[in-house]
């Protein structure tokens, strides 16, 4: 049984600097989220980034995603060139970097 927080759960993507927040966009009820939906949420981001950051676009800007498959689609691939923004490669897992569990003995 859905809860009344259920029924009002959307999909939010936010995109931010370390001067705040620039874009918040809330998926609509029905579709999903993919390649082409992210390619336009990043040229909206783009836009904002003119509209809100006057100047930081010449300077470059960093984009930081994960390995969700909206974000490794061809389409949002080429987007991200688009914008001109650089993709921030994520580190290799590794062991020695993942917190430590401790087992009661």
């Amino acid at each position: 049984m859905l809860t009344p927080f259920d029924k009002q759960r959307r999909l939010q993507t936010i995109f931010w600097d370390s001067e705040g927040v620039l874009l918040i966009n809330y998926l609509p009820k029905g579709p999903t989220m993919n390649g082409q939906y992210y390619a336009n949420l990043l040229a909206q981001a783009r836009e904002a980034v003119v509209q809100k950051r006057r100047g930081k676009l010449s300077r470059g800007v960093l984009s930081s995603q994960d390995n969700a498959s909206v974000h490794m689609a061809w389409v949002s691939k080429q987007a991200l060139k688009d914008t001109g923004f650089s993709e921030i490669d994520h580190p290799p897992y590794s062991p020695d970097l993942a917190p430590m569990t401790i087992f009661p003995i």
